[in-house]
């Protein structure tokens, strides 16, 4: 009778028999739990897969923001656009991509217009506004040039150009006014701001430097800084001492530390430069050389004669009286005779220049000559090793100070005309070296990115465990089949093992005149409270019987009330 009910039960798998055992509330909360399941994991593929978004170009205009978005839409570059800080977000590995193509087309403009404004002339344009078109293009592209420099974020430059005239008179010169805005925690030297300044000056005919002014987001003047013109000269004059005094560290550090080791040395050197320019005209003169060695420059000589006879004199009465006898004795007849008659008178001059030796020296001293230097030298103490292997340090001796300090002499070109010093001093260096403080790991670069790379990835496997283990794990623990009920002591007696021959055992127990129905009987109560654990599972196992066999129940029952009977 069992085997016939066996084969009269409803065929199925366990998949469908434990949906058919569950209620409909049940079922509805199954579904529920598996579209929440694929959702939740649907939802963290697409969280995992999102890109991370970087600022692409921040402070924005209106007009440079629509145009940036339409060009990222055409090149199909997802983007995020930031109405409050008018910045524009694109997927970080596109950042550099991006800004390379929106550049070779011409963006972000900035703001300025540079002299395509003059592409699109318009025909029957005025005069006055192709100039003031001019004016306009060549502002952009000024303003341009110098917002290309680091530390400048954005500028803009007014340009003063007067109207050409043929008067002299009336001529003007053009003007510029450039406003800076710096980046945050910038600033311009005194070399920088000159630079801006020669720059807009240069790109405007008959502009000086003069007629620049340069004012800051500050509204500090900072076209005031190179009035005086010495910032940047003190600028250069110190990189250049700074230059001479580690060259000279540097040499003598070369020739000592094969002496006494890299650690073992430290050298200082202080330089007084002259960075004054003068210039030097001297004229000297020679003394005069020998007569027979002096070479002539010039030689003049002039000879005149003077002869005359008869009277001579004023006319008159005292001119035509005879000559006053001699008082001395005339020696010479010839000269009496010749006085007689004539006077002659010979006048000769003779001039020569001789060349004098004369010198002239033109001398221009050079900028930053080097008027003394002062050098200081510590050397360590030697290292020795005893024999049993024990360092220790001792001093050196006299010779080998003697030694390094002609070194440094030569390497230093010490001069005392110069007025140069050196100072060579041994002594024990402290070894107590700086430990530097281990940096933790998650204090190291890039560590915060993992972190949250990591703590993405943690929570989507946290609410995956949770659903695993909180909606999954019981919905299926209800949907299992429970285990089958172990076998009574006697059912190896009866037929089979079935329901009737442990009943007929049990119901010789509990009835002396009914076997086998009375063995029935006790199937359903002795024989699973024997073989189960729990009175639970007999329950289970009970409605489970009589959901898939109604007819054994069925027959039970009948068999209970005809014993009953």
């Amino acid at each position: 009778m069992a085997d016939t009910d066996n084969n009269t039960a409803t065929p199925g798998s366990p998949l469908t028999q434990a949906l058919g055992r569950l209620s409909g509330s049940q079922k509805i909360g199954l579904m529920v739990a598996i579209a929440a399941i694929i959702a939740i994991v649907a939802g963290s593929v697409m969280w995992g897969q999102t890109p991370e978004y970087r600022v692409l170009y921040s402070n924005l205009s209106d007009r440079d923001g629509g145009a940036i978005i339409e060009s990222l839409q055409q090149m199909n570059v997802p983007y995020k656009f930031t109405e409050g800080g008018g910045a524009v977000l694109v997927p970080a590995n596109m950042v550099h991509e991006a800004r390379l193509k929106l550049a070779s087309q011409g963006l972000p403009k900035g703001g300025n217009v540079g002299f395509e404004l003059m592409e699109n002339q318009k025909f029957g344009t005025s005069q006055f506004l192709e100039q003031v078109n001019y004016q306009r293009a060549l502002e952009g592209e000024l303003a341009r040039s110098v917002q290309t420099l680091a530390s400048v974020q954005s500028a803009r430059v007014h340009l003063a150009i007067p109207k050409p005239t043929v008067f002299v008179k009336d001529q003007q010169k053009p003007s510029a006014s450039v406003i800076l805005s710096l980046n945050a925690g910038r600033a311009l030297d005194a070399g920088q701001v000159s630079a801006i300044v020669h720059l807009i000056s240069s790109s405007v005919p008959e502009m000086s430097a003069k007629s620049v002014t340069l004012v800051d987001q500050n509204g500090t003047l900072l076209s005031a800084m190179r009035e005086s013109g010495t910032e940047v000269l003190d600028a250069s004059q110190l990189k250049y001492l700074r230059q001479i005094e580690q060259d000279y560290v540097k040499r003598i550090q070369d020739i000592i530390i094969p002496l006494v080791g890299a650690n073992n040395v430290r050298a200082q050197v202080t330089a007084d430069l002259d960075f004054s320019q003068s210039e030097q005209t001297a004229e000297s003169y020679g003394p005069n050389q020998p007569p027979n060695q002096a070479a002539v420059r010039s030689q003049q000589s002039t000879e005149s004669v003077n002869t005359s006879g008869g009277p001579s004199g004023v006319p008159g009465a005292l001119s035509n009286q005879p000559p006053v006898p001699a008082t001395a004795p005339i020696v010479n007849p010839a000269s009496a005779v010749a006085g007689n008659s004539a006077t002659n008178n010979t006048h000769k001059e003779a001039t020569t220049n001789f060349e004098v030796d004369r010198t002239i020296r033109h001398t221009k001293l050079p900028v930053g000559a080097i008027k003394r230097i002062s050098v200081a030298v510590v050397v360590n103490h030697r290292t020795v090793t005893d024999k049993k292997g024990n360092p220790s340090t001792q001093p050196l001796s006299d010779e080998e100070k003697a030694q390094i300090t002609a070194l440094v002499k030569e390497a230093m070109g010490y001069d005392a005309k110069r007025g140069d010093s050196l100072e060579v001093i041994n002594s024990a260096f402290n070894d107590d070296k700086e430990v530097l403080p281990d940096v933790p790991f998650w204090k190291q670069p890039g560590m915060l990115d993992l972190a949250k790379e990591l703590l993405k990835y943690l929570l989507i496997a946290g609410v995956m465990l949770a659903l695993i283990f909180m909606v999954i794990r019981p919905a299926f623990k209800n949907l299992a089949p429970p285990p089958p009920p172990e076998p009574a002591e006697g059912d190896e007696e009866g037929e089979g093992g079935t329901g009737e021959g442990n009943a007929g055992e049990e119901g010789q127990g509990g009835h002396g005149g009914h076997g086998a129905t009375g063995g029935e009987g006790g199937s359903g109560e002795a024989g699973f409270s024997r073989g189960t654990p729990s009175y639970e599972n007999q329950i289970q196992a009970v409605k489970q019987l009589a959901q898939q066999d109604p007819k054994i129940v069925a027959t039970v029952v009948k068999e209970w009330v005809n014993g009953n009977e």
